[in-house]
C-alpha cells in the first residue's frame, strides 16, 4: 500500500503535467492569435496591393487635363452640395499672366466687382448638336466671368472638343483652339468650388468625390493658378479629386449631344485617359444670352 509520502509524490507529478498540458494549450492559442494577426496584415496588404495596382496606372495627366480615376465609383465621396457661406454680391478676380501666348487672339477679362449673383446661359451650337450651360456664378463667380467673356470674344468658336473619356471618367474636353490639350487664353486663375471649401491643408483634396452627370468643370495641370480656357462635360457621374472647379450645369438636350458622340468611343491616345471622339465634335459658336 502506498504511503502517504508516495501519495503526495503522485499528486504532486499529475498537478505538474495538468500544468504542462494547460501552459501547452496556452502557448499554441497564444501561436494561433498571432498566427491569424499575421495572416490579416497580410490580407490587407494584398488588399492595398490590389487598389493600388487598379489605380496606379491611371495617375498620369497630360498638360491641361483632369486625371483619369479608378474605374470603381464606390470608392469616391460627396462632393459639397453648396458653399459653407454664400459670397457677397461682387468679387474681385484675379486673372494672371502665365507666360503662354493665347492659343487664339483674347483678352483677360474685367478682374474687378466682378458679379456672384444669377446664372449666365450659354449656347454651344455644335457640329453634332446643341449643348445648353447654365453657369453659376454664385458657385464659382470668377470662373463664369472668364468663360463668358472668352465665348463673348469668339474664343470658343471653330474650336474643337479635343478628348473624349468613356472609362473611368465620363467626360467630354474641350475649349483649347490648338485641338491638342495644351492650348489655353495666355492667363490663369485659382480653382473656386469645391476646391475652396477645404483647407488647402486637408488630405480630402486628394480623395475623389463623385462629380455628378451634367457637371460643366474646368480642366487644370494640377498647378496652383492653372484653369484657363478648357473645360469638361461630364456625362455620367465621374470620380475626382476636389480639385476641378465646377461652375455650371448641362442641359438635358446637351447630355443627349454628348452620349451620343460618347457612344462611338475615342482612340486612346491620350495619356490621361481616354483619346479624340471617333465622333469628331466641333464647337461652331458659343453664345451668351442677353
Amino acid at each position: 500500500m502506498p504511503s502517504n509520502e508516495q501519495r503526495r509524490q503522485t499528486a504532486k507529478r499529475k498537478l505538474e503535467r495538468q500544468l504542462e498540458r494547460r501552459a501547452e494549450r496556452d502557448r499554441k492559442r497564444k501561436q494561433m492569435t498571432i498566427g491569424a494577426s499575421v495572416l490579416g496584415v497580410v490580407l490587407v496588404i494584398a488588399a492595398g496591393a490590389v487598389v493600388y495596382g487598379l489605380t496606379r496606372s491611371d495617375d498620369t495627366s497630360d498638360a491641361t487635363a483632369a486625371e483619369s480615376t479608378p474605374t470603381q465609383e464606390s470608392t469616391a465621396g460627396e462632393m459639397p452640395t453648396a458653399r459653407a457661406a454664400a459670397l457677397p454680391a461682387t468679387v474681385d478676380c484675379s486673372y494672371m499672366p502665365d507666360g503662354q501666348a493665347p492659343a487664339k487672339p483674347v483678352t483677360a477679362p474685367n478682374a474687378t466687382a466682378v458679379s456672384a449673383e444669377g446664372v449666365a446661359e450659354v449656347t454651344l451650337a455644335t457640329s453634332q448638336g446643341t449643348i445648353g450651360l447654365n453657369l453659376d456664378r454664385a458657385e464659382s463667380p470668377c470662373t463664369v466671368n472668364s468663360f463668358v467673356s472668352l465665348a463673348q470674344q469668339g474664343y470658343f468658336d471653330d474650336t474643337p472638343c479635343h478628348r473624349l473619356s468613356t472609362t473611368g471618367l465620363m467626360i467630354l474636353q474641350c475649349g483649347d483652339p490648338t485641338g491638342q490639350g495644351t492650348g489655353g487664353p495666355g492667363y490663369g486663375f485659382v480653382n473656386e468650388f469645391p476646391t475652396d471649401q477645404y483647407d488647402p491643408e486637408d488630405s480630402n483634396l486628394e480623395q475623389p468625390v463623385t462629380y455628378p452627370r451634367g457637371t460643366i468643370a474646368m480642366a487644370n495641370t494640377g498647378q496652383p493658378g492653372s484653369n484657363g480656357s478648357q473645360f469638361f462635360l461630364v456625362y455620367d457621374d465621374s470620380p475626382l479629386p476636389p480639385m476641378y472647379t465646377v461652375f455650371g450645369t448641362i442641359s438635358e438636350e446637351g447630355l443627349a449631344t454628348i452620349e451620343k458622340v460618347a457612344a462611338a468611343g475615342d482612340d486612346g491616345s491620350m495619356p490621361a485617359g481616354g483619346g479624340k471622339p471617333n465622333t469628331p465634335i466641333q464647337i461652331q459658336t458659343a453664345t451668351v444670352a442677353a
